[in-house]
This record gives C-alpha cells, sequence and structure tokens, in this order.
C-alpha cells in the first residue's frame, strides 16, 4: 500500500514539473519581437521613440528589439544618449540597417555598433563618421582633435568584441571617415549577418548567443509573434515638423501672419494661426542644427518689405527683401544631415514678396482711405440748402436737417452745397459749382 502511494506521488510531482517546464517553454515561445523602423537625422525626436521602445521591449519581457535603421546621421550628443539607453537595455538590441539603399552613416555608425547584434541588408554601407559642424564643414582643428579622441574611444569600446580589423576599421570611420559596404562590414566583423529581409534575420538569429549585462543569452526568434512598434500621433508629429523644410514653411507663416495682424488688427485669426505656426517652428529650430545668422537675414527681408510698403521704391528695396530671404533660409538651415530644398527656399521667397506687395499695400491704402462715417465722413459731402444761407440756415444732408455757414453766401434755398468742415454739429458750406451738377447725377432733396 505504501509502494503504490509512493509512486502515486513520484508520478504526481513529475507531472507538475513537466507541467511547469512546458509552461515556461509556452512563454518563452510567446514572448514577442518587437521591430522598430528609425528614418531620418537623429534628433530629440528619434531619442524619445528609441527610448520608449526599450522601454515596451523591457517592460513585455521581449525575445529581441530590431531597430531598422536608416540615417545620415545627427547629433553627437542626442547620439551618445541613444547609445547610453542601447548599452542599458535589459532586451538585446539588434540594429538593422534596412531597406536596400538605406545607410547608417556619420552617427548612425555608432548607433550600429551599440547594438549587441548588427546587420545589413543587401546594398547598403555604413562609416564615414568623421565629425563636422552643423553645416556639414571641417570643425577647427584643435576641437577636432579632441572631439576625434572622444568617438574613437567610444566606437573602440563598442567594437572591441568584434575583433582587431572591425576595431581598426571603426578608428579609421572616425578619422578618415571611411565607410564599407555590406559585403565588406561582413568580412570586416564589423557586421554579424547580412539579411535580404526580416524574416530572414530573425531565421539567422535564432540560436545566437549575445552577452546583455555580463549574461550570455540565446536568442529564439524563429517563430516568435512580430510586432511593428510604429510612432505615436505625438512623435510622428513632432517628426514632420523637424523636417527643414517643414520648420522653413511653419517660420514664414507664422512670421507672415503675426505681421499681417500688426497691420491689420482686429482679424485675429491671422494672428493666432502665425503665433502657432511660430511657436512650432521655433521648436523646429531647437531640435534641428541651424545657423541663427540665417534669423537676422530673414529678419531683415521682412524689414525690407515692410518699408518698400510705406515708402515705394518702385519693387527695389522688396527685391532686396527676397534676396535676404534666400540667403537667411539657405544659410539657416544648411545641414549636411537634413538640407532645405533650394526651390522651396525661393518659391516661398517669391510668394512671400508678392503677399506684402499685394496684401500690405492693399492695407496701408484703407488706413490712407478718407473715412466714410461719423463726423470725418461728413467732409465733402454734398447737401441742399432748406433756407437761404445767409451766412447762416438750414441744410439737408444724409436724411437729416443740420445747422449750416455758407463760406460764399448768401446761398438761396434749394441750391447744393458741399460741406468743407464740421464744428461740432455745425457745417460749414459752400456752393457747389454747376459742374458738380451734371445731367443724370441725383441731389439729396427731399
Amino acid at each position: 500500500m505504501k509502494r503504490k502511494l509512493g509512486k502515486r506521488w513520484i508520478i504526481y510531482w513529475t507531472l507538475i514539473l513537466l507541467s511547469l517546464v512546458s509552461s515556461a517553454a509556452h512563454a518563452q515561445d510567446e514572448r514577442p519581437v518587437l521591430v522598430m523602423p528609425v528614418t531620418g537625422p537623429v534628433t530629440p525626436v528619434m531619442l524619445g521613440y528609441i527610448q520608449r521602445g526599450i522601454q515596451e521591449a523591457e517592460t513585455r519581457q521581449a525575445q529581441a528589439l530590431v531597430i531598422e535603421l536608416n540615417t545620415p546621421g545627427g547629433d553627437v550628443n542626442v547620439t551618445q544618449q541613444i547609445i547610453q539607453a542601447m548599452v542599458a537595455s535589459t532586451v538585446p538590441v539588434v540594429v538593422y540597417v534596412a531597406p536596400a539603399g538605406a545607410y547608417a552613416a556619420s552617427a548612425g555608425t555608432l548607433i550600429t555598433l551599440a547594438g549587441q547584434v548588427a546587420a545589413m541588408a543587401p546594398n547598403t554601407s555604413i562609416g564615414a563618421a568623421s565629425p563636422v559642424d552643423s553645416q556639414g564643414q571641417d570643425i577647427p582643428s584643435t576641437l577636432k582633435e579632441k572631439i576625434v579622441n572622444i568617438l574613437q574611444a567610444d566606437i573602440e569600446g563598442l567594437t572591441r568584441r568584434r575583433g582587431d580589423r572591425a576595431v581598426q576599421w571603426a578608428r579609421q570611420a572616425i578619422s578618415q571617415a571611411r565607410a564599407a559596404s555590406v559585403d565588406e562590414a561582413l568580412q570586416l566583423g564589423v557586421i554579424d549577418f547580412m539579411a535580404s529581409d526580416l524574416p530572414d534575420l530573425l531565421r539567422q538569429l535564432d540560436g545566437f548567443k549575445v552577452t546583455v549585462h555580463g549574461q550570455e543569452v540565446t536568442l529564439h526568434t524563429q517563430g516568435a509573434p512580430v510586432e511593428q512598434l510604429s510612432m505615436t500621433l505625438a512623435e510622428r508629429f513632432l517628426y514632420i515638423i523637424a523636417d527643414p523644410n517643414v520648420a522653413f514653411i511653419l517660420m514664414t507663416l507664422g512670421i507672415n501672419g503675426i505681421l499681417f495682424e500688426l497691420a491689420n488688427p482686429g482679424g485675429l485669426i491671422a494672428g493666432i494661426v502665425g503665433a502657432i505656426c511660430l511657436l512650432l517652428a521655433f521648436y523646429a529650430l531647437g531640435v534641428l542644427d541651424v545657423n541663427y545668422t540665417g534669423l537676422l537675414f530673414i529678419a531683415l527681408a521682412f524689414i525690407l518689405f515692410v518699408l518698400d510698403i510705406k515708402t515705394p521704391t518702385h519693387g527695389v528695396l522688396t527685391a532686396g527683401g527676397i534676396l535676404s530671404f534666400v540667403l537667411g533660409s539657405l544659410v539657416l538651415f544648411n545641414t549636411s544631415f537634413s538640407p532645405v530644398s533650394v526651390s522651396l527656399v525661393v518659391s516661398v521667397a517669391l510668394a512671400t514678396g508678392a503677399f506684402f506687395a499685394f496684401a500690405m499695400t492693399k492695407v496701408v491704402r484703407s488706413l490712407h482711405r478718407p473715412a466714410t462715417t461719423g463726423i470725418e465722413g461728413l467732409l465733402g459731402s454734398l447737401a441742399v440748402a432748406r433756407t437761404d444761407l445767409a451766412p447762416g440756415g438750414t441744410v439737408f444732408l444724409k436724411g437729416e436737417h443740420w445747422e449750416a455757414e455758407a463760406e460764399d453766401g448768401p446761398i438761396p434755398a434749394g441750391n447744393r452745397v458741399r460741406v468743407t468742415a464740421v464744428h461740432g454739429f455745425r457745417l460749414r458750406v459752400k456752393r457747389e459749382t454747376p459742374k458738380a451738377d451734371t445731367p443724370g447725377r441725383s441731389s439729396e432733396t427731399r
């Protein structure tokens, strides 16, 4: 009896252990692979997106986080923050330079090498990571030497586990702007895989061992559920306005709207829209690498536009404003990572000049137009003498009787007179010349 009972307990606990092992294996298989498409210059928007992706992957205990990278590079400080987030991740981060034709240039090289796994699609490239300023120009020698030494130390630390040949290439990518095709990068050990697409990458990753925080982890990506982790609506919106072409349009609309509101107050809509566009443009300018000297040229352009309206010079100042606007816009957004379209700048400059030549001229003319309402609106109006003006009397004007005094009296009743001055509620008039009393022109009679 005791033997039977003992066997039953052994069978019972064996079944429990098998169930736990099966559940653990099933849970392991259900852990997803998260995929993030990351495209464009390295900006704070990209940093926030990648940080959110890593946090999401850690929360869900994902098998791996795959970053599909395609970037021309960007800000070094933002790049270092991205690398810190990737290195601190408890989930393996795979950087996949894709699709075909993509590249991980400049700062993108460091981001690629910061992943626990690096892979590239066919016809892609990596490298050319020499530091330059925000306009793509060489940095002064002393400062450049310091930056190069720091970046070489960083990239050597990221590449050391890949072997001496990979380290040598990485250092040359910083000091000599060396680049590599996918075939060369794979041969040198700079990357781990060449994968034609994402399924091919996941197939090659299955069973691959990586080191995460000093612990060896085996990837199980074959058959794992794959989920796309796209940008949120807010991230996508900020990413769009961080484009230099969009930022340029927003800035132009903002300045035009505010100036139009100041010249013609009371409409509010132009001022509100202009303020919103200008604030969004300021956000983009804070994100992008820009040369703020360009803002001075743009400000000068709008000053010239306004001056040409106030003191017409037959378009000379407007032409100078258009030239200043074009130069300022090109200088402001002259960055090697995200250049602004020259054709867009010229088109917007011409449209802005035309806007000021038309809209602002209409506003100024309306300010100088004689008043048509109130007491001032009576000046120059035609009236009819109701009594003899010798020199005082009564006239009929705009449906009302007014006290009037004739400048060239006496004027008999029934004659037409023209208002020359208004003193309180008393009009000063003079006889209307026969030339104004042409056939077909009605007089104000009752």
